[in-house]
């Protein structure tokens, strides 16, 4: 019998949900609303927690499927991921660098932003959330080789037109 608690096993998981529903729905306060839903939600279903093989995929599903259904009432009209800072080490060494830095920081963003929903999901809970292909097959209700398949797209497709943007004029 699994000995599951809410103080020590879910509300850790609060700072990854909400940067996965940040990275689906591009809105801070959109995010804040599906991690306590989030919450809200797992607690109401603590007699099923026994069941569970993982409550941390078991809570990235419901924010993932809460962030889809939020974006699905908005029409997709979301905000760019522009308006987000992101805390780096700054190592430019003048104002031209720095500039280059934050347009190249700027360009990947709007490359992610503009990523099929399955290839930004499955990249965002890979690479940036550092989880199994197991565990995102899991949330996202498809199959391991599914999901290796749209990471390796979402990352040919960044590093694709990055490589047109980067080259451009050249």
């Amino acid at each position: 019998m699994k000995d599951i608690s809410f103080r020590n096993d879910v509300l850790p998981l609060k700072n990854k949900l909400f940067r996965l529903a940040m990275r689906i729905t591009l809105n801070r306060e959109e995010a804040e609303d599906i991690v306590q839903d989030t919450l809200i939600k797992v607690w109401n279903n603590r007699e099923q927690w026994q069941e569970i093989d993982s409550i941390e995929a078991y809570c990235y599903k419901i924010a993932h499927n809460l962030s889809l259904d939020h974006l699905k009432k908005a029409e997709n009209q979301n905000d760019s991921l522009e308006n987000i800072q992101i805390e780096r080490a700054d190592t430019s060494s003048n104002p031209y660098e720095k500039m280059l830095q934050t347009d190249k920081i700027s360009q990947i963003k709007q490359l992610v932003d503009a990523l099929p929903e399955k290839q930004k999901s499955c990249m965002q809970l890979r690479d940036f959330e550092g989880k199994s292909y197991k565990d995102i097959a899991q949330i996202l209700d498809m199959t391991e080789e599914q999901v290796k398949v749209n990471i390796f797209r979402a990352r040919q497709a960044i590093k694709n037109k990055y490589k047109e943007l980067d080259n451009y004029g050249l």
